[in-house]
């Protein structure tokens, strides 16, 4: 186990939290936000509806990710646990937290964990490290930018 090794960012996006939910609910979509330039598609109709649900993603490099869905509440909260295509996920997690603000308005944090990456797969560890907030906040900003557009 990593201590201290969540990583979040967070802003207030002008759009109502269910546009934005299901910009990130939906796996199809999540290219067209990923700040980090690393998921190139998702087949469609794998809507996220609950704990449980597994959604495939397939990277730019070509691999393919299971993405286990390990919290969900409609509109407010998601988060998968990534996995290389027919395994286990290896122990870290992505989500999104959504909280409806007045005017329309919603507070939007994305936080990555890591901490329950074992030590013996360093090279996970290596990469999960080099997540900074920044990094984070540029997938929240694209995320605004359809949100808002729409």
């Amino acid at each position: 186990m990593t201590p201290h090794a969540v990583v979040s960012a967070s802003r207030e996006i002008a759009a109502p939290a269910d546009q934005i939910f299901a910009l990130i609910a939906d796996p199809a979509e999540q290219p067209r936000w990923d700040g980090n330039d690393n998921l190139a598609e998702a087949a469609p109709g794998q809507r996220v509806r609950a704990v449980g649900d597994v959604f495939v993603m397939t990277n730019r490099n070509g691999g393919v990710r299971d993405n286990h869905v390990v919290a969900f509440a409609e509109g407010r909260e998601i988060a998968w646990r990534p996995a290389p295509h027919g395994e286990q996920p290896p122990g870290h997690r992505w989500g999104w937290e959504l909280e409806p603000l007045e005017d329309g308005r919603t507070l939007v944090t994305h936080v990555y964990d890591y901490s329950d990456l074992p030590a013996e797969q360093e090279a996970r560890l290596a990469k999960a490290r080099q997540m900074t907030p920044e990094r984070l906040m540029a997938s929240i900003d694209r995320l605004a930018e359809l949100a808002e557009g729409a």
